[in-house]
């Protein structure tokens, strides 16, 4: 049986349990009233007929007498007839008058007259009143006992009157009551059985027709499955609150648990409850910066039959893999510029090997002292061998080789100087990356007829590790009128402005700068540039990702606010 049915029956058991209960108190409480109503009238009629006079004096009459009448004497006496007039008059089931020692004197049966009475008459006797409800020769009734005083001034008791009035003429009364009692309690019934089922149908919308075992095995589920992914997950329920926010979405946004929060108040990004709006589809996903790390997210409605539950919104973490594909991009550049500078290689080695066949052996001499002091492989970088280390050579050298194919000239600034050498190559890949692409798109989008980029870059050795300082001037026409933070505003993007595309689609930017502030260090604009040339200028510095050796004289003092365009 399904646990709403079982809630169901239940309550009806109890709504039933309880309309009966109330309907036979409610009943009893009638019966007792009519009950003690019938006592007090027995009461009032049995003193009216104790205090009538002609009642007293025959009673002392017969009293005084030497032993009782007999009964055919006592049946058409005076009191017999007073008594039956009474009777008769207020519908009693009887009234009966006895002597100081209990025989009746008069009674409805005249077989009975002379006869003690069948219920105990001391009470009266004694001089006291007393309501009763008892069975005697007539049957069950509600009455009461009086006594009957001489009529002298003696106060002598010389007998009692005791009335009572039937329980059947109770019954009947009480049957005559019972009826709104009856519909009471029905209509109780009625409203109680409406109740439970619309609270039955309630209970099953609330738990969309779900039993408890099966809504506990979900819950159990969904700690187990929300807790245990790498993915982020939040739920927004139907009236905008927030009824999941797993671990993981806590993570990649770097905020607190925000379950129970609203979600148009929540600090989450923009862009996220951008998602949710109604006008927004579901399979749309769009990647986002949020706590250093590139998100993609999208947004589904959730829905249950044909009942709206609200947006589950997912997030998942590509910090990685835009590290790794940036990393990728950058060896494949390395390979592609390997790959000219090997057939170059292999022609140099052709034209000695014709200068020896032919015999101009001083010619092939002359051909190699040249070579040897340009080194065999030569990438399109001005001023490349201020590059000290190995890693930044062929990175720089590859970015070089991008550049060429695009028409700009790509050179290192005079005031470069590394000593060190590189030990995070991840991050620089990133930044250095980011800043050369951005400029080299703005390079080829301005309108200055030279076409180049140029890069400085210093070590400065600390107590944390070597910082790695990067400074990237172009020849494109510069921010313009945008506010140079703008361009590192999460999803911004100048694709009607080419002027800072930015690699990742509106990311470049927001990443790099995010990944330097992580680690301590910043990303800036030092100039925003002009129309026609110069453009803009960007900084960068990245602590921790050079070696920890000392470089004497080394500093950043000497980039600031330097025009890289020389």
């Amino acid at each position: 049986m399904r646990f709403s049915t079982q809630t169901l029956l239940l309550q009806l058991g109890v709504v039933l349990l309880v309309v009966l209960l109330s309907g036979s108190v409610h009943a009893w409480l009638v019966y007792e009233r009519i009950g003690t109503e019938a006592e007090n009238q027995a009461l009032t009629l049995a003193r009216t007929v104790a205090a009538d006079p002609s009642i007293r004096s025959g009673v002392q009459a017969i009293s005084k007498e030497e032993g009782t009448p007999p009964p055919e004497v006592l049946a058409v006496g005076p009191l017999q007839a007073a008594a039956e007039a009474v009777r008769a008059r207020t519908g009693a089931l009887f009234v009966v008058i006895t002597d100081e020692t209990g025989l009746r004197l008069a009674h409805p049966e005249t077989g009975r007259l002379g006869e003690r009475v069948s219920t105990d008459p001391s009470v009266a006797l004694g001089g006291e009143e007393i309501t009763t409800r008892n069975t005697g020769t007539l049957g069950p009734s509600a009455g009461a006992k009086v006594p009957v005083y001489s009529p002298d001034t003696s106060g002598a008791i010389v007998g009692e009157v005791s009335v009572g009035y039937s329980v059947e003429s109770l019954s009947n009364s009480l049957a005559r009551d019972i009826v709104p009692i009856a519909l009471t309690a029905g209509g109780a019934l009625l409203a109680g059985v409406l109740a439970s089922f619309l609270l039955r149908r309630r209970l099953q919308r609330l738990t969309l027709g779900l039993e408890p075992e099966e809504i506990s095995t979900l819950v159990h589920d969904q700690v187990a499955v929300l807790q245990g992914v790498d993915d982020g997950v939040i739920g927004i329920a139907a009236d905008g609150r927030i009824s999941v926010f797993n671990a993981a979405a806590a993570r990649l946004l770097d905020l607190p648990d925000a379950t129970g929060q609203d979600w148009a108040s929540a600090a989450v990004p923009g862009q996220l409850k951008q998602l949710t709006q109604p006008a927004a589809r579901d399979a749309e996903a769009v990647e986002i910066v949020a706590g250093g790390r590139v998100l993609v997210v999208s947004a589904r409605k959730a829905w249950h039959r044909k009942e709206d539950l609200g947006w589950v919104v997912m997030l998942r973490d590509r910090t990685e893999l835009q590290q790794l594909t940036r990393q990728l991009d950058a060896v494949g550049t390395m390979s592609t510029a390997l790959r000219a500078q090997r057939h170059e290689f292999a022609n140099q080695l052709h034209t000695i090997a014709g200068f020896m066949s032919i015999g101009q052996y001083e010619s092939a001499k002359e051909y190699l002292a040249r070579i040897s002091a340009t080194g065999p492989l030569k990438f399109p970088v001005e001023q490349a061998e201020l590059l000290q280390d190995a890693y930044l050579q062929a990175f720089v050298g590859a970015k070089g080789v991008e550049a060429s194919e695009r028409g700009v000239a790509l050179r290192v600034g005079p005031e470069t100087l590394v000593r060190g050498h590189v030990a995070d190559p991840q991050d620089v890949t990133t930044v250095l990356g980011n800043l050369i692409d951005n400029a080299v798109s703005a390079a080829v989008a301005g309108s200055a007829a030279e076409r180049w980029v140029e890069v400085e870059l210093l070590d400065e050795a600390t107590t944390t590790g070597g910082t790695l300082h990067i400074v990237v001037g172009d020849s494109g026409d510069g921010l313009g009128s945008l506010d140079p933070e703008e361009v590192f505003a999460e999803g911004f993007t100048t694709s009607e402005q080419p002027v800072r595309s930015g690699a990742g689609q509106g990311l470049g930017l927001a990443l790099v700068r995010q990944l330097a502030r992580r680690r301590g260090g910043d990303v800036r604009v030092l100039e925003p540039g002009s129309h026609g040339g110069p453009g803009a200028v960007f900084m960068a510095t990245i602590p921790g990702v050079m070696d920890s050796a000392e470089h004497a004289g080394t500093g950043a003092d000497s980039m600031v606010g330097k025009d890289s365009s020389g």
